[in-house]
C-alpha cells in the first residue's frame, strides 16, 4: 500500500502538469478546431524565462518568489500566443484556409520557437536555480515534499480558476458560445477574433506556470523539452476529449 500510496502521489504530481498543458490545446481546438503544436514550445520558453528570472532574484527562499516567478513567464508566453494568432492563424482563418495548412503553420512556429531556444540558451541542459528548501512530509513509507504540495497548488488553483473564468464571466460565456457557432456568435455581438485571441493568450500563459513547474520539479531544463511534454498533454486532452475543459483536466492528472 505504501507503494501505492507513493506512485499516486507522483502520479497526481505530473499529471496536474499535463493537465496545465492540456488545457491550451483542448482550449484552441474547442475555438477553432486547430490542433495548436507549436504550444509544446510555448511551455519550453516558459520554462527557461523562470529559469531566467530565478536567476535575477538570486533563487529566492520564501513562497513570495512565486509571484515574479510565475507572473514573467505568463507575460512573455501570453505575448508568443497573441503573436501566433495575429500574424499567422488570423490570416489563414480569414483565407479560408483547410485544416491542414494551420497544422503546418504550428509546427514551423514550433521549429521557429525551439531553434531560437536553442541559439538562446544553448544545446545543452541548463541547472534551474534551487527554489525553497526541501522538506519532506511522510505516511507510513510514502514521501511528499513541499515542492509537490506547491506544484499541486499551483495546478489546482490554475485550473479552478480558469474553469470559473470560462463558466461565469461575460468573456468566458462569449468563448463558449464562440466554440459552439463563429456566424451565431458574431450575430450576437461576439468579436470573434479577439475571443479566439484570448484563447491562445490564456492557453499559452497556463503553459508558461506549466515549464517553470517542470523546471522547478526536475530542476533542469533543455530547447527539446516541449516534445515529448506536448505529446503527452496532447495524449491527456484526447483522453479527456479534445475541447472539453474539465476532460483535460481529468485526463491530465489520470495521465500522471
Amino acid at each position: 500500500m505504501d507503494l501505492v500510496l507513493q506512485q499516486t502521489i507522483n502520479g497526481v504530481t505530473i499529471g496536474a502538469i499535463y493537465a496545465l498543458v492540456a488545457l491550451g490545446y483542448t482550449m484552441v481546438y474547442g475555438i477553432i478546431r486547430l490542433i495548436n503544436f507549436a504550444h509544446g514550445a510555448v511551455f519550453m520558453w516558459g520554462a527557461y524565462a523562470g529559469m531566467f528570472i530565478l536567476t535575477i532574484l538570486g533563487g529566492s527562499k520564501s513562497v513570495i518568489g512565486l509571484a515574479p516567478l510565475f507572473i514573467g513567464p505568463m507575460m512573455l508566453c501570453a505575448i508568443f500566443g497573441f503573436a501566433m494568432d495575429r500574424i499567422v492563424y488570423i490570416r489563414l482563418r480569414h483565407r479560408g484556409a483547410g485544416a491542414l495548412v494551420p497544422l503546418i503553420a504550428a509546427l514551423g512556429i514550433s521549429l521557429v520557437l525551439e531553434i531560437s531556444a536553442m541559439l538562446t540558451w544553448g544545446k545543452e541542459f541548463r541547472v534551474y536555480p534551487k527554489f525553497l528548501q526541501l522538506s519532506y512530509f511522510t505516511w507510513g513509507r510514502a514521501v511528499l515534499s513541499n515542492m509537490q504540495v506547491i506544484l499541486i497548488v499551483v495546478c489546482l488553483v490554475m485550473m479552478v480558476c480558469l474553469h470559473l473564468f470560462v463558466t461565469y464571466t461575460r468573456t468566458g460565456k462569449a468563448m463558449r458560445a464562440t466554440s459552439l457557432d463563429h456566424d451565431a456568435a458574431r450575430l450576437v455581438g461576439v468579436d470573434v477574433d479577439r475571443i479566439i485571441t484570448l484563447t491562445f493568450v490564456i492557453g499559452s500563459a497556463l503553459a508558461a506556470v506549466a515549464g517553470v513547474l517542470v523546471g522547478m520539479y526536475y530542476g533542469s531544463v533543455n530547447f527539446r523539452m516541449g516534445y515529448v511534454a506536448g505529446l503527452k498533454a496532447f495524449s491527456a486532452a484526447v483522453l479527456g476529449g479534445v475541447g472539453n475543459i474539465p476532460g483535460a483536466m481529468i485526463g491530465g492528472l489520470s495521465s500522471g
